[in-house]
């Protein structure tokens, strides 16, 4: 297994994320390697943070809501699940042992950005995350 860099990670994430970002109107990324590599990009209190697990080989793709009360958390590929986008699990990769599985990965991750964003923009994160079961932080 090859282990891959933050660098290459954050320039992957770059290149993959930029055209949706904009279209979406979404600010960033903001990059950070505090516990592990996060490239994070926010529309007001939604966030998608796309994080690399360098030991395990996987990247994944959380949808976070950030309010002052509390915080909501969630894998994207659940919410799709839980609000019927999807119809099964294993849609998307998470893989990112190699540098193409990196990008196969975050190449299906941003197309659920896609496919979610409707549901959660102009100010509906809170109630949809709520509904899908999403997970509570104080």
């Amino acid at each position: 297994m090859v282990v891959l860099s933050s660098k290459f990670f954050f320039r992957e994430v770059c290149a993959v994320y930029e055209e949706v970002a904009q279209s979406l109107h979404l600010s960033g990324p903001d990059e950070s390697e505090d516990y592990m590599p996060s490239s994070e990009y926010r529309c007001g209190e939604l966030l998608y943070a796309v994080n690399l697990n360098q030991r395990a080989g996987l990247v994944s793709t959380t949808i976070r809501v950030d309010k002052k009360s509390i915080a909501l958390s969630m894998d994207i590929e659940e919410f799709a699940l839980s609000v019927g986008l999807v119809e099964r699990r294993g849609g998307i990769s998470t893989s990112a042992r190699s540098q193409k599985q990196l990008r196969k990965s975050l190449l299906g991750q941003v197309a659920y950005v896609e496919l979610v964003h409707p549901l959660l923009s102009d100010g509906k994160a809170e109630e949809a995350m709520l509904q899908a079961g999403a997970r509570r932080w104080r």
